[in-house]
């Protein structure tokens, strides 16, 4: 874990809560999935908890992100309620996008949350869009785009990659390597290094380790810092993984990847319970009192799911509003 300076506890304990507030939401989604209460299926973020937060918590409420099918945890880093985000994943009408976009077309304007896109790698052209957006009106915004190694087969990402470094956009494209495009590995579905792609169009790229989210903010600031100051694109790959099935119905995962790798990441490389023994040997919070954080966080994640279960759906009449027909 990297060490920084202890005098930020408030934000730390923030970073902390947020992951946790990650982890609880895909939980219960997990639930009301099995329970066959939820329409469709979600793919769970679990585990890459301190990509999104790190990212996140560098961002101000005015920048923007786009999101992707595995979507979730940017969508509660980015600073969105439980209660909306669960109506949002049971067609409630007091979610997100009024029930209509579901697990994986979440989006949360208030909060710059453009919005997750089911299309692999289909948000980098409306994150390139929104950056060119931001320089072309003078504003000091800055887009982060989320998207997972898969994405690096899809042709929009370099179209939009040129463009960015041509124009110097206010844009960092964070790509999420949690080691396999779906069912395939890393590997064996993209030659040569993944940064690489990115320096070929003059980006600075960089690459750490996604688990550690002290290193992932420190890195964050810095690029945020310089993208406000005219100085992007960016490229960041972040080493994570993902512990469950590509979606929730990816139960018997042996036939692509080892339990002896799953259960290496789950116990040595978890980001919030690694974290959490940093924030105990820095003493800014006990393990007693984390626990009791983690425990609030639970119940606040069961009762927005109670509620939304009781929710309203939308009236029939608006079947043909707000989408595309």
């Amino acid at each position: 874990m990297t060490k920084k300076k202890t005098s930020n506890s408030e934000e730390y304990l923030r970073m902390y809560t947020q992951m946790a507030r990650i982890r609880a939401f895909e939980d219960q989604a997990n639930k009301l999935y099995l329970s066959a209460k939820m329409p469709g299926l979600t793919h769970m973020y679990s585990g890459q908890e301190a990509v999104a937060v790190g990212i996140c918590e560098a961002l101000k409420k005015t920048d923007h992100i786009t999101s992707t099918h595995r979507g979730h945890g940017h969508c509660v880093a980015k600073g969105a309620e439980f209660k909306q985000m669960f109506c949002e994943l049971l067609g409630k009408e007091e979610g997100y996008c009024r029930g209509k976009g579901g697990s994986m077309h979440i989006a949360d304007q208030a909060n710059g949350n453009l919005g997750a896109n089911a299309i692999v790698g289909g948000s980098a052209g409306i994150a390139t869009g929104a950056a060119l957006s931001a320089k072309n009106l003078g504003k000091d915004d800055v887009t982060v785009c989320f998207f997972g190694d898969g994405a690096l087969g899809q042709g929009l990402l370099y179209e939009v990659m040129n463009m960015a470094s041509l124009w110097s956009l206010p844009v960092i494209y964070a790509c999420e390597n949690n080691l396999y495009g779906e069912y395939t590995k890393v590997e064996e579905m993209a030659a040569g290094e993944l940064t690489g792609r990115a320096k070929a169009f003059g980006i600075e790229a960089f690459e750490l380790d996604g688990q550690d989210v002290l290193a992932v903010n420190n890195l964050s600031q810095k690029l945020v810092a310089r993208a406000r100051n005219g100085e992007g694109p960016f490229f960041i790959q972040l080493n994570t993984y993902r512990y469950h099935g590509h979606h929730v119905g990816d139960i018997n995962r042996e036939y692509y990847r080892p339990k002896d790798e799953e259960k290496y990441w789950k116990e040595e490389r978890d980001p919030i319970i690694n974290f959490g023994i940093w924030l105990a040997k820095e003493n800014i919070a006990t393990t007693a009192e984390l626990q009791t954080l983690r425990d609030q966080v639970n119940q606040d994640a069961a009762d927005a799911v109670a509620y939304a279960l009781d929710a309203s759906y939308p009236l029939a009449e608006e079947v043909d509003m707000h989408v595309f027909i």
